[in-house]
């Protein structure tokens, strides 16, 4: 009876110890495993490319707005303009139309003022024109045609633009594609402007030129 006791327990503590062993080795695996994917998952992070506001290239210095806008895409994709990852007009928004899309920022804070869209091939030019008269000093100014954003474009009108910084609001034509970001007083001309030429043998579609994009950092505007 005591051996069979001896035998019994020696087994006991034979199995719990097999069992121990095995427990261990799978604790272990598991653990290495759990560390594994930790250092791979920070690895990844690590090479991922940083995203900066709109989505742009690279992050703007301290005291600038960060921006990015597109014009539209002949006549069935819409402008589409970013100030500060605040996505201000775009076709999702369904806050764009054809002609000229203008938003309005404030110039110290980078909050956005107003959005309007103003019709130049069948609308009136004059409401634009008491728009762009309307606008206080100070304010960042970004416009993106859409379609046509010039027929009806007229000399006062051209003119109120270029006091923003334009430089090719004068040679804008019918279906031109064209993305401008300026300010009211600014007294000089802005470096962030685009413009592509509708040209039959140049279009990317038929009758319209291709989208037209720009990025950049606009200073905060001082006292």
């Amino acid at each position: 009876g005591a051996a069979k006791l001896v035998v019994v327990v020696a087994i006991f503590l034979l199995t719990f110890y097999v069992i121990s062993q095995v427990l261990e080795i799978k604790m272990e695996a598991n653990l290495g495993h759990i560390f594994a994917r930790s250092a791979l998952d920070a690895a990844a992070r690590s090479t991922k490319p940083p995203r900066y506001k709109c989505g742009i290239s690279k992050a703007c210095p301290e005291k600038h707005f960060a921006f990015k806008m597109a014009s539209g895409a002949a006549n069935v994709v819409g402008p589409k303009i970013c100030v500060e990852d605040n996505v201000l007009m775009s076709g999702v928004k369904n806050n764009v139309g054809r002609g000229i899309n203008v938003a309005l920022v404030n110039g110290k804070t980078g909050e956005p003022l107003d959005t309007k869209f103003f019709d130049m091939w069948g609308g009136d030019v004059a409401p634009f024109i008491e728009f762009l008269k309307s606008i206080q000093d100070g304010t960042i100014v970004l416009m993106g045609t859409y379609d046509d954003g010039a027929t009806k474009l007229n000399e006062e009108a051209r003119k109120l633009i270029a006091e923003l910084g334009s430089t090719s609001i004068t040679n804008l034509g019918f279906r031109d594609n064209w993305v401008f970001c300026g300010g009211k007083g600014i007294k000089t001309k802005s470096p962030f402007e685009q413009h592509i030429k509708n040209n039959k043998d140049t279009n990317k579609y038929e009758g319209w030129p291709e989208v037209v994009e720009m990025e950049g950092c606009i200073p905060q505007k001082q006292d």
